[in-house]
């Protein structure tokens, strides 16, 4: 929460616009009056006389002070700027009821229908909803209905009354499923505008061309005009009358036209002064081809510079350290990298960070022909990210498959949010290595994480995204899925000519989850071109007729007469015809003319709806062609699943939580950490309808007799001791003591026991139902966010690390996941003769405390170890609970660009 009257600078935020252009929001400060007092007299007379209900020229003296002068608690204004001007500001007043606040905008002329008043009130009321302000009104005019359109398509419940003139509104502020989506689809829209922005520009100024071959700017020229870009082309380089046969300007304000995209590709030391000047010609997107922001901090420091101002002035930036940018549209044909040609179109959408693994991709999709539809490199994704670039591609019709390569995450909730999108209508493969999120490649800044391990692969997992670990099998996975259609099921039919190579590749489809419901090993091909293709022809096309035959693996050694191309063209028919993907396995090849993988028999796709195959995606290996279709049937899997609701607990009081956690926050300073006692533990957890099983400590034997009395016998006997407490086999836990000598004699019988590991504090509990015992902890990671993990106690996390991991918000269906992803989750549904337990109720617990965690990142901690999940009910037995000052989650209720 803001300190009043101090200026709360983490409120700051760049902004995506509407049509894709940038802004920078603010909190107002006295800094502010004369900036604000030229956005007035530029403001025409109706917009004036709608804000004020009458007009004036200037605003007074007493005015601009009270609208620049505010304390950030009970009068709260943000202002929106494009450079040094104000183009839109936005406030509220806290009225008498403490609860409600006016708020009131006025948006410059020039810049209506971006969409800034919808981002001012999404950060006026986060601000809100932080100063304790759950309610909004206004007054509005009803001409205005620009301002009345902003608060009815906001996607809160508002409230109107028309009284003498006016129309009188009000809403309730709190975050609802349907704000949230009207926020989401607004993000999505102008995020997806400004990356279209940036792939199909109407103009392109090359800074830094060069007419010395071999260097990047020549190359960039040559590779623009030689693919054919069908927009203006400019060279800028003070040092040249003419490149590539056009005329060489000495600066960007001197290009006769409005440049769209500016290509920089000059010395480090040099880009935020042609940056600056891109800023005052006009420019829209900066493409940063220069390296040599990796140098550490001070590499850093520049590197911010560079966003900080583009941002401000209306500019997206990729890169730094960029490979460039490809667009194979016929209408753009823009090839503004470093790639030597622009490559065939096709159906994939790449995405990469640093030039060197842009290089490994673009040759490997060159290698195996797969066509792309846009490739983005970010280098050090100072700005522009993977998850704009899914933004766009989710509205693309050109592009069917989405890959990305991830060295560094900078806002893993937001991304896990759009991909999950996404992925339900395109897949999207993913391709990180065991490291990403824990280390940051050079020139990388955004946040590191402390999850534990698993966390993030589980994050993309929940998303629907194929998780590959490799370039290569990210385009193992490509060919399959950009060239042939998505397979529908499990069934798989392997046709061979070795029967040890068929059973092989069988055995290999087992162990991934594949049946193997067709196997054919005994295909005799060696009769010559004109016998052997309508035989295979008849063999595939038998095999693809069985329903319960969802696609089919042919895996071939080389026979005389037969060429690989000839075969693809039998098998890219055999396809077609059945609607069912195919593959080929060529082993074995030794001639270097003969084409064994990558697709073959390519075939151009002539709308982007067309569901034809394009081509036969080919291996020389039966295990990458396996392991490639296992996650592309797992895909499908979860794409035609259904994925559940966001669940709403009954009796949930989110407020009562939020007013004690506030309350306990005063005592928390800096890092520290405050730890619940067992009594504030069960008091928040109550609010979420968990209820900890009641325990009392005592020092004395009579004390602990009076404690079971209170509690009701039988009673547990436990050392506090937290490695202790849960340990049976060590003397720290004694079960059903039914009487008062028995309490007693356990007593002195558990401190001789626990005597050599020291002396330690006892309580006593409510003897809970037998069950099995489970362990359920939630952390705030700085990166991840809120991290919920679940495991069977004892040694199955103990010792085997046994875990599953989820991040909040969680759907019913994502609980049921986590439920059942530890190996040793068997033990809930039936083992060894054990009754199934009550896994509903277990759900409900994990559901109640994702939300628990998801709304109060305040929670650093919470350990409930252990839950008993009996045959009926589950018992919360423990739970331990720390606060502490958590850093801003990288996705909130508001839309802002991220570091």
């Amino acid at each position: 929460m803001a300190e009043q009257g101090q200026y709360p600078e983490y409120w700051e935020a760049d902004v995506v616009l509407r049509d894709g252009g940038t802004g920078h929001l603010r909190p107002v400060s006295p800094a502010d009056a004369e900036a604000l007092q030229a956005f007035h007299m530029r403001q025409s007379q109706s917009s004036i006389y709608l804000r004020f209900f009458t007009y004036k020229a200037k605003l007074t003296g007493r005015e601009l002070k009270r609208f620049t002068h505010v304390d950030y608690r009970n009068r709260v204004a943000f202002v929106l700027t494009i450079g040094p001007e104000i183009v839109g500001i936005g406030r509220y007043d806290r009225l008498d009821d403490p609860t409600e606040a006016e708020v009131a905008f006025n948006i410059s002329d020039e810049h209506q229908g971006r969409g800034i008043g919808s981002i001012l009130l999404e950060h006026l009321a986060a601000a809100a909803r932080e100063n304790g302000i759950s309610r909004f009104s206004a007054e509005v005019l009803p001409e205005n209905r620009k301002m009345l359109s902003v608060f009815a398509d906001a996607g809160y419940e508002v409230r109107r009354a028309f009284d003498d003139g006016v129309i009188a509104l009000d809403f309730d502020i709190d975050p609802t499923e349907k704000s949230r989506a009207v926020m989401e689809s607004r993000e999505h829209r102008a995020e997806a505008r400004s990356v279209a922005g940036l792939l199909a520009p109407s103009s392109i100024a090359v800074i830094g061309a060069s007419r010395e071959w071999g260097t990047v700017g020549y190359q960039l020229m040559e590779h623009i005009v030689e693919g054919g870009f069908t927009g203006s082309v400019y060279a800028v380089n003070p040092e040249a009358f003419e490149l590539a046969g056009m005329v060489s300007y000495g600066k960007i304000s001197e290009v006769p036209e409005p440049v769209q995209l500016a290509v920089i590709a000059v010395p480090h030391e040099q880009v935020l002064d042609v940056a600056q000047e891109c800023a005052a010609a006009g420019v829209k997107h900066l493409l940063v081809v220069s390296a040599g922001f990796d140098d550490g901090e001070a590499g850093l420091a520049r590197q911010r510079s560079l966003v900080r101002h583009a941002r401000a002035h209306g500019m997206r930036v990729l890169g730094p350290a960029s490979l460039g940018l490809i667009n194979t549209r016929p209408d753009v044909s823009l090839n503004a990298s470093m790639a030597p040609a622009l490559p065939r179109r096709g159906g994939l959408g790449l995405f990469s960070q640093s030039a060197a693994i842009g290089v490994l991709l673009y040759a490997a999709a060159q290698r195996r022909q797969l066509g792309l539809s846009s490739k983005i490199s970010a280098g050090n994704r100072a700005d522009v990210s993977g998850n704009d670039a899914m933004q766009y591609w989710e509205d693309d019709a050109d592009t069917q498959v989405v890959g990305l390569y991830l060295e560094s995450v900078g806002n893993p909730r937001k991304f896990s949010r759009i991909a999950r999108r996404l992925a339900t209508t395109k897949p999207v493969i993913v391709a990180k290595s065991d490291v990403t999120g824990l280390q940051l490649p050079p020139g990388h800044a955004v946040r590191l994480t402390q999850a534990p391990k698993g966390a993030l692969d589980a994050m993309l997992r929940q998303s629907g995204v194929i998780r590959v670990d490799t370039n290569e099998q990210l385009m193992d996975v490509a060919q399959i899925a950009c060239s042939q259609p998505l397979p529908r099921g499990k069934g798989l039919a392997v046709l061979s000519n070795s029967v040890a190579l068929g059973r092989v590749l069988a055995d290999a489809a087992g162990a991934l989850d594949l049946e193997s419901v067709h196997l054919r090993t005994d295909l005799e091909l060696g009769q010559g071109m004109s016998v052997a293709l309508p035989l295979l022809r008849d063999a595939v096309a038998k095999a693809l007729a069985d329903e319960a035959v969802h696609s089919a693996v042919v895996t071939l050694l080389p026979s005389p007469g037969l060429t690989n191309d000839h075969i693809a063209e039998c098998l890219l028919g055999c396809a077609a015809e059945a609607g069912k993907p195919v593959i080929g396995v060529f082993t074995g090849i030794m001639d270097p003319a003969q084409s064994a993988e990558g697709i073959l028999a390519v075939r151009e796709r002539a709308e982007p709806e067309d569901a034809l195959p394009t081509g036969l995606p080919c291996f020389s290996s039966p295990g990458a062609a396996v392991s490639a279709l296992a996650a592309v049937v797992r895909y499908t899997e979860w794409a035609g699943r259904e994925h559940g609701h966001f669940t709403d607990p009954a009796g949930v009081d989110s407020d009562a939580a939020h007013a004690f956690i506030d309350a306990q926050m005063a005592q928390v300073e800096n890092t520290e950490l405050l730890h619940l006692g067992p009594e504030k533990a069960a008091e928040l957890l109550g609010f979420y309808g968990i209820r900890l099983l009641p325990s009392l400590p005592f020092s004395t034997e009579d004390e602990a007799v009076d404690a079971a009395d209170r509690l009701g016998w039988p009673v547990v006997l436990k050392t506090m001791d937290e490695h202790l407490r849960h340990r049976l086999d060590l003397g720290g836990v004694r079960l059903n003591i039914s009487s008062p000598e028995s309490l007693r004699s356990n007593i002195s019988e558990m401190r001789a026991a626990l005597e050599p590991y020291g002396r330690f504090e006892l309580e006593v509990q409510s003897m809970a139902p037998s069950g099995q015992g489970c362990v359920l902890r939630g952390i705030e990671d700085p990166l991840l966010g809120p991290v919920i993990s679940f495991g069977i106690a004892g040694d199955a996390v103990n010792l085997l690390d046994d875990w599953a991991h989820g991040i909040p918000p969680l759907t019913d269906v994502d609980v049921a996941d986590l439920v059942r992803a530890p190996r040793a989750s068997r033990r809930l549904f039936g083992y060894q003769g054990l009754p199934a337990v009550d896994v509903a109720a277990l759900e409900d617990i994990i559901s109640r405390l994702a939300l628990l965690k998801d709304e109060h990142p305040e929670i650093a901690l919470l350990d409930i170890n252990p839950v008993l999940v009996s045959v009926q009910g589950v018992t919360v037995l423990s739970a331990d609970i720390r606060l502490g000052n958590p850093q801003q989650r990288t996705d909130s209720a508001r839309r802002a660009m991220r570091d």
